[in-house]
């Protein structure tokens, strides 16, 4: 698989800070990859995303070191305008997200085409596009504040998207969603591991993360702990011993594979993969 995004002996610091919030930070993003990057709070999650983007150091300072290289160049080599159709970011309110200028999401979503003077056939083309793929074309003449949470978030979504960005940073789109919410936002994350997208999700929904996501890269104070693949991975308890919590499906089961007569060929992370080995374990 290609490398799309390499980052090398990446630490950082606030300022004001006593000590960095990570440092030396190694992982490799191939293209299509779909990961979930995990830990508990405070650990560099958002921060780490800030970086990716370029937030960090230009508008946030600190002391920054290391190197991120998107296809082979290094991050600060890009102009901000070619960063944002490289890497798209979504951010955890999608409130703050949505222009305010725009009467309708149709606008909306295409409101970063224009301010990169794409031309007005090719826009309209591609806000078309997106809103048939995320499937919201129901929404496109309602006003974006008049939205529910996870419509928001939805919009949000879309006008990253329809930027076209090789990499699409996602930090935590369903912290402030109800259920019905959080069901919308990852029916659209689903397009997107579907269609083979490269996604970096943060999320503490460990269910959500278990059922999506292909890799989970778990950082705990000062680094990355735990990096593979994500049936390893969150099927290991040894990672609540960094603020993870296993899945509810894997944490069953490792409790019911201490019990002599259940046996498990592996410990399940999501629900298809739990009815298979629970009807094995249980000999039906």
């Amino acid at each position: 698989m290609n490398t799309i995004l390499e980052v090398k002996n990446l630490g950082f610091k606030y300022q004001l800070a006593d000590k960095p919030i990570f440092k030396n930070l190694n992982f490799k993003v191939n293209k299509g990859e779909f990961i979930g990057l995990v830990g508990k709070n405070g650990v560099g999650k958002t921060t780490l995303c800030n970086i990716l983007r370029g937030i960090i150091p230009e508008f946030i300072k600190g002391e920054i070191r290391g190197d991120v290289i998107i296809d082979g160049k290094n991050l600060n080599e890009y102009s901000r305008g070619v960063l944002a159709e490289k890497i798209g970011f979504v951010f955890q309110n999608p409130f703050i997200q949505i222009s305010g200028i725009k009467k309708t999401v149709f606008d909306e979503i295409a409101f970063g085409l224009e301010n990169l003077g794409i031309e007005r056939d090719e826009m309209i083309e591609r806000t078309n596009k997106i809103l048939k793929q995320l499937k919201i074309e129901y929404l496109k003449d309602k006003h974006p504040t008049q939205l529910s949470g996870g419509q928001s978030q939805r919009v949000a979504l879309a006008s990253v998207l329809v930027m076209e960005p090789e990499i699409i940073l996602v930090d935590e789109p369903t912290s402030q969603l109800d259920p019905i919410g959080t069901e919308e936002v990852f029916e659209t994350l689903g397009i997107l591991k579907e269609q083979n997208c490269t996604v970096i999700l943060v999320e503490h929904k460990i269910d959500l993360i278990c059922e999506y996501a292909d890799r989970v890269i778990v950082m705990n104070d000062g680094g990355i702990v735990m990096d593979g693949k994500t049936d390893d991975i969150m099927s290991n308890p040894i990672v609540e011993n960094y603020g993870v919590p296993m899945s509810k499906v894997s944490k069953l089961a490792y409790l019911l594979s201490k019990q002599n007569d259940v046996v498990f060929d592996k410990i399940p992370t999501n629900v298809d993969e739990a009815i298979n080995q629970f009807r094995k374990g249980l000999n039906l």
